[in-house]
C-alpha cells in the first residue's frame, strides 16, 4: 500500500546564515536542486526556494528516514548551525510563515509571494511538484494573501529596496542628490520606486537590457536615465549612492569603478553579491550588504508586532485546518487499502460459496443476495474497529500504528503476483506458513 507521503525540509535563512553561506546553499538554481533532489532515493516530490534571503529545500517521501537522508547532503558547504531541518508539520508552518512575510528579512515584504510563485513554477517544470507539495506550497500562498488583505503587516517598509534608501539616508543627505540603480528586475524596481520618493535629483538605471532599464525610468517622476551596465564606470564615480541588484553571477561594480568617486554609499542587495567586497577599502565609500540591512528592518519589525499576531493567529487556523485534512487522507489511504483487500477476499469467497450451494441445487436471488449480504456485513464489522483506530492514530499522529497495522491486515496478501514481464498471472498468492488460508470455504469443508 502507497501511503500519502510526508514533507521533509531544510533552510539555510538570514536568520541563522550569512549572506556568504545563503548564497553557497543555492547551488545551481531551483530546477538543478529539485531535479536533484527526485534523483535521490525514496523522493517522490521536490520543491526548492531560493531568494537574497533564504536557499530552501523540501522533499516528500514515504518513510520519515527518507526524507533525513535525501536533505542530508542539502548545502554541504554550509556550517550545520546555519541549517535548520524541518519535520512535516514544521514544514507546512514555515511556508505559510514564509508567504505572509513573517520570516522575511523586512518584515511583511510583499515580493516574497511572487518569488514562491516563480519557485514553484520552476519546481513543477522540473518535475518536483506532486499532490503533497502542491497543497502544501497553495496553502502557504493563500495564507500570504490572507495576512495582506486582513491585516496591515506589509505597511511601510516592506522590501529590500527600500530598506536600503532607508540606510542610506541614516550614512548622507540624499537631497539634490544622484542615485544609482543598477538592474531592473523586481528589486531594482522597489529601490527606484523608493527613491522617487525621496528628494534625490536625478536616478540612472542601469541593467544589461536598456530596454528593461528604460522601463523602470518611466514608471518614476523623478528626471531618470537608463544606461547599459558597460556605462558603470563612467556613472559611478559621480553618484552619491549606488544600489545593486542584479542576478548575475559575478560582481558587477569592481574597485576600478569607484576609483575616482567622492563620498559613496553602496548597498548590495543581491544575491549572489554585486559589489565587490574590495570596494569597501577605498577612503570614503561604505557598503553594506543584506546582513547590514536588520538593523534598518528591525524598527519596522517592531512597529509590526500586533500585526504579526494577527497573521500567526491565521497560520495556526490554516495550519491546523490543513493537518486535518492530511491526516484524514493518511489514514483513508490504509482503510481504503485494507478494505480493497477484503473485498476482493469477499468476493472470491462468495464465488466459491455460491459455485458449492449451486451444486448443491437451484438457488434462488433472493439467497444468493442473503449470502452476498452476510459477507458485507462480515468485512463491515470485522474492519470497523481497525477503521476507527486508524482514524484515532492519525489524528494523534501515530503513524507506526497505521503502518503496524497495514502489515498485520496486509491488505495486499491476495494480490494477483506479477510476471518478471510485469504482467499479472491471474491467480492468487500462494500462501506462506503464517499466512491466510487459499480458501476460507475449502477450510470450512475440511
Amino acid at each position: 500500500m502507497k501511503e500519502t507521503g510526508a514533507i521533509a525540509g531544510a533552510s539555510v535563512a538570514h536568520s541563522r546564515a550569512t549572506v556568504d553561506e545563503i548564497e553557497s546553499a543555492g547551488g545551481d538554481g531551483v530546477r538543478a536542486t529539485v531535479s536533484d533532489l527526485l534523483a535521490r532515493d525514496g523522493v517522490e516530490e521536490a520543491f526548492a526556494l531560493q531568494t537574497c534571503n533564504r536557499s530552501e529545500a523540501f522533499v516528500v517521501t514515504d518513510r520519515t528516514v527518507d526524507g533525513t537522508d535525501a536533505l542530508a547532503s542539502f548545502a554541504p558547504e554550509v556550517r550545520g548551525g546555519a541549517v535548520r531541518r524541518l519535520d512535516h508539520e514544521e514544514s507546512l508552518e514555515h511556508l505559510m510563515r514564509v508567504a505572509s512575510g513573517l520570516e522575511s528579512l523586512v518584515l511583511g515584504e510583499d515580493q516574497i509571494i511572487g518569488q514562491l510563485r516563480e519557485a514553484y513554477e520552476e519546481s513543477k517544470s522540473a518535475g518536483g511538484i506532486g499532490p503533497v507539495l502542491k497543497d502544501a506550497v497553495t496553502k502557504a500562498l493563500h495564507v500570504g494573501e490572507r495576512a495582506r488583505n486582513e491585516t496591515s503587516i506589509n505597511e511601510g517598509v516592506v522590501s529590500l529596496g527600500s530598506a536600503a534608501v532607508r540606510l542610506a539616508a541614516t550614512e548622507i543627505d540624499l537631497t539634490g542628490g544622484s542615485a544609482v540603480v543598477v538592474g531592473a528586475g523586481e528589486m531594482g524596481t522597489l529601490a527606484a520606486r523608493t527613491l522617487d520618493d525621496t528628494a534625490v535629483s536625478e536616478i540612472v538605471v542601469a541593467n544589461r537590457t536598456v530596454p528593461n532599464a528604460e522601463f523602470v525610468a518611466s514608471e518614476i517622476d523623478t528626471p531618470a536615465e537608463a544606461v547599459p551596465l558597460a556605462d558603470l564606470p563612467a556613472i559611478v564615480p559621480d553618484a552619491d549612492l549606488v544600489i545593486s541588484a542584479t542576478g548575475s553571477s559575478e560582481p558587477v561594480i569592481e574597485p576600478r569603478h569607484v576609483a575616482d568617486a567622492g563620498r559613496l554609499v553602496c548597498v548590495d542587495i543581491a544575491q549572489p553579491r554585486d559589489v565587490d567586497p574590495a570596494v569597501a577599502d577605498r577612503e570614503g565609500l561604505s557598503l553594506y550588504d543584506i546582513d547590514a540591512l536588520e538593523d534598518v528592518t528591525r524598527r519596522t519589525r517592531e512597529s509590526r508586532e500586533a500585526e504579526a499576531r494577527e497573521v500567526e493567529a491565521i497560520i495556526d487556523e490554516e495550519l491546523d485546518r490543513i493537518l486535518r485534512a492530511y491526516k484524514r487522507k493518511r489514514a483513508d489511504d490504509a482503510i481504503s487499502a485494507m478494505y480493497a483487500g477484503a473485498d476482493r477476499v469477499k468476493a472470491r469467497e462468495v464465488d466459491r460459496a455460491l459455485s458449492k450451494l449451486e451444486s448443491q441445487g437451484d438457488l434462488t436471488e433472493a439467497q444468493r443476495e442473503t449470502v452476498e449480504d452476510m459477507a458485507d456485513a462480515l468485512v463491515g464489522q470485522l474492519l470497523a474497529a481497525p477503521t476507527s483506530s486508524l482514524r484515532d492514530a492519525a489524528g494523534e499522529d501515530d503513524w507506526e500504528t497505521i503502518r503496524t497495522a497495514l502489515r498485520l491486515f496486509n491488505p495486499e496478501f491476495d494480490a494477483p503476483p506479477e510476471t518478471p514481464g510485469g504482467e499479472s498471472t491471474g491467480e492468487g498468492s500462494a500462501p506462506d506458513l503464517d499466512g491466510p488460508p487459499e480458501s476460507i470455504a475449502e477450510e470450512l469443508d475440511d
